[in-house]
């Protein structure tokens, strides 16, 4: 139990090496509505001590401790690469309601000044208050992968609630890749396409100039991930 947290901070910075972000699949195995404080290596190594006597007695694996969850989780603050939430939709054993992002918004808080950006996977239902965060804090990103080709014909309003508040330099593109591969083209071509419809709209209407639909256009579908992935030419 003692050796821990040191073993993960060593088995992350290796596979950091070779990464350009961490996710956190805290939406899961807790919820997003944690406690946001660092816990205390005291706190730390009597979890473990919990967590590896729960091992051995079930011998089960998952890792859904709550204070280990948040010292893992600040250690890929302190490692600096970007941490990717899973946000909203999921799986049988996600509870929604509590996947909601601004469950999360103490964290958010704590991390504003600490280094890494925090990018919003999914998101749906909670497009909206992904996109209210992004607008309020510097470090806060967001995408709506695995949401456009689960939702059909409404794919377009997915798009529409992710263009209205946050900047177009905090939305990223995604699909999940996760699933049958028709998933990824499905979803790439349906982003290009709500966005093209929306900004068409835009356009039409003189609310935004063919210069910045552009350049908009480039930022969402690249350029934001880029940057903040580190992936831009040098």
């Amino acid at each position: 139990a003692a050796a821990f947290l040191g073993a993960f901070e060593a088995e992350l910075a290796s596979r950091l090496e070779h990464a350009v972000g961490v996710k956190s699949i805290i939406a899961y195995r807790y919820g997003l509505d944690f406690d946001p404080a660092r816990p205390e290596p005291a706190a730390v190594r009597r979890a473990a001590g919990e967590w590896l006597r729960q091992r051995e007695e079930k011998g089960s694996s998952r890792l859904d401790h709550e204070v280990l969850l948040r010292a893992i989780l600040w250690v890929a603050v302190d490692a600096g690469k970007p941490i990717q939430f899973h946000v909203g939709y999921g799986d049988t054993d996600i509870t929604m309601h509590r996947c909601d992002p601004t469950q999360m918004t103490g964290f958010l808080r704590a991390t504003m000044h600490s280094g890494p950006a925090i990018t919003l996977l999914h998101n749906y239902p909670f497009i909206r208050e992904a996109g209210y965060l992004a607008q309020v804090y510097p470090h806060v990103y967001f995408d709506t992968g695995a949401v456009l080709h689960f939702t059909g014909p409404s794919y377009l309003t997915a798009v529409r609630e992710s263009l209205e508040l946050a900047p177009f330099s905090k939305l990223l593109f995604s699909t999940d890749a996760f699933g049958l591969p028709e998933f990824y083209a499905l979803g790439a071509h349906l982003q290009r396409r709500g966005l093209a419809r929306v900004f068409g709209e835009w356009l039409a209407a003189g609310a935004i100039s063919g210069t910045d639909a552009r350049r908009y256009l480039e930022l969402i579908m690249g350029g934001n991930s880029a940057r903040v992935y580190g992936l831009e030419p040098r």
